[in-house]
């Protein structure tokens, strides 16, 4: 099955980037152009907590046990799946793409299909579970050609 027809997009995410790109060419020799690039700040944990974490009486005994304070970041990487997931509605709607390729890490991926709407859902025509965030458009092209192929 042929993926990356003209007019394509891929989605290149992870947790706090997101490329899209979009297929200019055919698909043996996909050429990916970037229609937008997103990118979160999110700082670590530490920059962004506020206090120590809570600690809590176990009952009548001295014994006092810690309690997790809440993982900012972690709970940033999450939300930042389900806003690329609005986004994609949105530019769904507008009639940006018709055919979409997802590639992300496995736990975005896993965050994004949990979060698309129907009408995105609809238009994922392959999807891809490797982080390519950091590499150049070219080797995307290539890596993602490859791993569809091989799907």
């Amino acid at each position: 099955m042929t993926f990356l027809t003209q007019g394509t997009w891929v989605l290149v995410a992870d947790s706090e980037k997101a490329l899209f790109l979009e297929n200019t060419t055919d698909a043996q020799n996909p050429n990916l152009k970037v229609r937008r690039k997103d990118e979160q700040e999110n700082p670590s944990d530490r920059e962004q907590s506020a206090n120590r974490p809570g600690r809590f009486n176990d009952g009548p005994s001295v014994h006092r046990s810690a309690v997790d304070d809440t993982d900012w970041h972690q709970l940033a990487k999450e939300r930042f799946a389900s806003d690329l997931a609005d986004r994609l509605y949105k530019m769904a709607h507008k009639g940006e793409f018709e055919r979409l390729v997802l590639v992300a890490a496995p736990e975005v991926l896993g965050e994004l299909r949990k979060n698309l709407h129907k009408e995105v859902a609809d238009c994922v025509v392959g999807e891809v579970a490797k982080n390519l965030t950091n590499h150049e458009t070219s080797k995307i092209e290539d890596m993602v050609k490859q791993a569809l192929e091989n799907a």
